[in-house]
């Protein structure tokens, strides 16, 4: 299957083309420019520069969170319209799971703790073990405090591998417990559309009309409105 993945969850975004689980280009920018103005740009060059024509598709996978509220629309919506235009399916999945496969060459039984900085002194979490060359899902997508998040850990046998845009914000608070652990590095410190592909293989695609955001928590507007009409 020949898939295109969007990843704009968070600070960076990326735009990665599998066929059949190979990796055939990714394009990734850390720049802080607007989502908006980069996702479709990188998806037309990535096409371009591996000779894909668009029509060969078959499918168009998205991070549909959890992750910025901002990126995550911004992804959903791009791949709703790349879709709808290219008459394709689309496939979403979860961004935590997408970012576990950054640990897969660490071998089995290794355990991958996705985390992202959900601000007010929580994380995005997901916990991974790698079974068969692929990650196994430990617990679902969750958003809880990093005392509950090291607990969690404490309980395992195996030192986690930290890997996310909340990953150093969890590493420093192991650290000071000193709880072993290890904090990925360089690009597998970072969500990636090549993460995004690989979750999407077995997942069957579904009509793009179908693809909605995940954000496992209210938007601060919406927490606003709603402590402004309970008072």
């Amino acid at each position: 299957m020949l898939i295109l993945g969007i990843e704009s969850s968070a600070r960076a975004a990326s735009c990665a083309l599998t066929r059949d689980g190979e990796l055939l280009g990714q394009y990734f920018q850390c720049s802080g420019l607007t989502h908006s103005a980069t996702l479709l740009p990188m998806a037309e060059q990535l096409l371009a520069s591996t000779g894909t024509d668009k029509s060969a598709l078959d499918a168009v996978a998205v991070a549909r969170g959890p992750g910025s509220f901002t990126g995550v629309r911004i992804g959903v919506a791009a791949v709703k319209g790349l879709c709808w235009a290219l008459e394709k399916p689309a496939i979403g999945v979860s961004t935590l799971e997408a970012m576990a496969w950054n640990g897969v060459s660490l071998g089995e039984g290794a355990l991958i703790c996705c985390c992202m900085d959900a601000r007010r002194s929580q994380v995005y979490n997901a916990l991974f073990a790698i079974k068969d060359g692929r990650p196994e899902r430990l617990v679902p997508d969750r958003a809880l405090s990093l005392a509950e998040l090291a607990g969690d850990l404490a309980s395992r046998a195996a030192a986690p591998f930290l890997t996310g845009d909340g990953a150093a914000l969890v590493s420093e608070y192991l650290g000071d417990r000193a709880m072993p652990h290890t904090l990925a590095r360089g690009v597998l410190l970072h969500q990636s559309a090549w993460g995004v592909c690989m979750a999407a293989q077995d997942r069957p695609p579904e009509n793009a009309g179908a693809l909605l955001p995940v954000y496992l928590r209210l938007s601060q507007a919406e927490r606003e409105r709603q402590a402004r009409m309970k008072g």
